[in-house]
């Protein structure tokens, strides 16, 4: 197991409010996910991004918005391009809980000639990449081509999700939060230590 830059919290060493975040974290995803044992370090941003991120996930779950398999492609497109083997890792849960296709996930390299990729799946992956482009490299004419497509709600919502994955990737990253096994059901505990 690689070690963090910042180190894990652990239950033991962590505040009454944090080991109810792990409690519920664990309920929902079986284990506690790393970047949130690193965030308890500063437990005010731990306790921001677990409300972020529970807040994005009830917006996400709104009629009208972009359909999952759009938005699990987008971010799973910006996780491999940042390389934040985190996030492909838990992406990977995610879309196999979710009931779509792991393996088309891993085949996006080639989603401009995979034949599994359909137009939408393909505007979404460019957008993602145009997003993740530094500078940006979003065109109005490619904004109005994902307006004709998904209607405004779900362009501000794929706009959204994209921008945050990246938020997470280059955070991730650059804490030196790698994957953790979420995606093989073999799940390794941030703070244990090795043999």
């Amino acid at each position: 197991m690689s070690a963090t830059r910042v180190p894990a919290v652990a239950p033991a060493d962590a505040s009454t409010l944090i080991k109810v975040g792990y409690k519920f974290a664990r309920h929902q995803f079986g284990e506690v996910p790393e970047p949130f044992a690193v965030l308890a370090q500063h437990p005010k941003f731990f306790m921001a991004a677990a409300r972020h991120e529970q807040s994005v996930q009830k917006a996400m779950d709104r009629p009208g918005g972009m359909r999952k398999e759009i938005s699990h492609l987008a971010e799973f497109r910006v996780a491999t391009t940042i390389g934040c083997s985190w996030c492909v890792d838990f992406g990977q849960m995610l879309t196999r809980l979710d009931g779509l296709d792991v393996e088309k996930m891993r085949r996006i390299a080639d989603f401009e000639t995979d034949s599994s990729f359909n137009d939408d799946e393909r505007a979404a992956i460019r957008y993602a990449d145009a997003m993740t482009a530094t500078p940006t490299a979003v065109t109005d004419e490619q904004v109005e081509d994902l307006r004709i497509r998904f209607g405004d709600k779900a362009v501000v919502e794929l706009t959204y999700i994209i921008s945050l994955e990246n938020q997470r990737a280059r955070m991730y990253s650059a804490l030196g939060i790698t994957d953790q096994g979420f995606s093989t059901d073999s799940c390794r505990v941030p703070w244990a230590t090795e043999a």
